[in-house]
């Protein structure tokens, strides 16, 4: 015994078979996945008149049909990780830190606390907050009552101390105060 929904399906739906499966065969390249498609195409479309009708059920039939092709080729390119067996424990590269490794990052590390602790004052107060804090440029530049502009100009200079500093592996010269700054310009002049 039919139901309405059988109906429905057999009069709106199957009535373009032969359309169909010419569209499948042009757009399909592998001909022998033609009738699963079809018939896979076909559940999907009585379930979801079982929910709800399509108002224009010719047009739902071949949208399904590309949406169907088009879920099945990203199937295709999914590339399955399954192991192919047990790997010999002495094939394993295993990223162990050597002391040499162990004491170059210290002396790194060192390079750069040396660097930093020689920014100058303000500059190396900015990049703690900005880089290590992690506060936005807006909440460092109302924090210290200075303009985000200026907060940009101390984080470049001071990037591009520590930078240089981990290049050259030499440590910044530590900032004289404005004062001292101008009279040992004198003196060299």
């Amino acid at each position: 015994m039919q139901t309405e929904l059988d109906r429905w399906f057999i009069h709106e739906i199957l009535v373009h078979e032969e359309a169909l499966m010419r569209f499948l065969h042009r757009h399909w390249p592998h001909r022998d996945e033609l009738h699963d498609l079809r018939q896979e195409l076909y559940t999907r479309i009585y379930e979801a008149g079982a929910k709800s009708r399509p108002t224009q059920p010719r047009a739902f039939l071949f949208a399904s049909a590309r949406h169907l092709m088009t879920d099945r080729l990203r199937r295709g390119k999914v590339v399955s990780i399954e192991p192919m067996g047990d790997f010999e424990p002495s094939l394993v590269l295993v990223d162990e830190v050597s002391p040499e490794r162990w004491c170059g990052g210290r002396q790194a590390l060192r390079r750069l606390a040396d660097a930093f602790d020689r920014l100058p004052d303000r500059c190396r107060e900015v990049v703690w907050l900005r880089r290590v804090e992690e506060l936005s440029q807006k909440d460092v530049a109302s924090r210290l009552g200075i303009s985000e502009k200026t907060v940009e100009k101390h984080i470049a200079k001071g990037m591009r101390l520590l930078a240089d500093a981990l290049y050259t592996g030499e440590a910044p010269a530590r900032a004289q105060s404005g004062a001292a700054d101008a009279a040992a310009r004198r003196q060299a002049d």
